[in-house]
């Protein structure tokens, strides 16, 4: 699904947020035979993927230069309720209107009503303003960040998070980004998993950036967002989109050494001047 959009005048907030960033990522369409092959490798055990050359992860440094979220901040945690009148009362706060239970799925929230919301929003001051980012926020998690298998909602267990909109950037959303696609690629190793939610995005881009030799050739290296790189990938290298399971799971057991890249940011590799200095600064720590 192509990202939601926003008003250009809201960027100054958005940057507020640490989700501007997040929030240029267009469509990387998925590459599932190299998903399913790097599921086949995943260690529930131990949180890494084993390969011949060695056992390596997804890393927080991975997470803050691929999707540029804080690192260093507060833990993303708190009670998760069910009831509707909690429901109620958190968006009533936060928005001066609630959705109708016709508009939730249990403690989902729908997409569709936040979309509507958002647009019927005029932003004549900075709490019209602030309602539309946490609109977008709360859109950015159902989609690209926290969305689950269905696609159509996002859990309101977030929305006490954004209640204080200058503590939002207080929170170390990477670390949490990376914990959810953990969790993901675990329940997806399980026989009886036949789906697999998360951050494809940011697996998919890991891929092709430690494992250049099974790459796409990147549209523009000097592209920022890193995952914008593959951006509609599927439009200028359509014979990619046919390689199969078989093709990735003989690439990987003949892995050699070299042919990963273990520092693939390092200076040389990647151009320090295009990584915004905020956004190297969360991948040291």
């Amino acid at each position: 699904m192509p990202p939601d959009r926003y008003n250009l005048i809201v960027e100054g907030f958005l940057r507020d947020t640490s989700f501007y960033h997040v929030s240029q990522i267009g469509v990387v369409q998925c590459q599932s035979a190299l998903v399913n092959a790097l599921i086949e490798r995943w260690r529930p055990e131990i949180h890494t993927f084993h390969f011949p050359v060695g056992e390596c992860a997804l890393t927080l440094e991975d997470e803050a230069l691929i999707f540029c979220l804080p690192m260093n901040g507060l833990p993303v945690t708190g009670p998760t309720l069910s009831s509707y009148e909690a429901l109620e009362a958190e968006c009533l706060d936060q928005f001066s209107v609630a959705p109708r239970q016709a508009d939730c799925r249990g403690s989902f929230i729908k997409l569709t009503w936040f979309r509507a919301l958002k647009d019927r929003l005029v932003l004549v001051d900075d709490i019209q303003i602030q309602r539309y980012v946490k609109c977008h926020i709360m859109l950015l998690f159902g989609t690209v960040i926290f969305g689950d298998k269905s696609g159509v909602g996002v859990h309101w267990k977030f929305l006490p998070l954004l209640r204080n909109f200058a503590g939002i950037i207080q929170f170390s959303w990477g670390s949490t980004c990376l914990a959810h696609l953990y969790r993901a690629l675990c329940r997806a190793t399980r026989v009886d998993c036949k789906e697999i939610d998360g951050l494809l995005t940011l697996l998919l881009a890991w891929a092709w950036t430690r494992l250049p030799f099974i790459a796409l050739i990147p549209s523009n290296p000097r592209i920022f967002p890193i995952a914008n790189r593959w951006r509609n990938w599927e439009c200028q290298n359509r014979p990619y989109r046919f390689r199969t399971l078989e093709n990735y799971r003989r690439d990987l057991d003949v892995l050699q050494e070299g042919q990963f890249v273990w520092e693939p940011y390092a200076i040389g590799r990647t151009d320090p001047d295009v990584i915004p200095p905020d956004i190297r600064q969360h991948s040291a720590i």
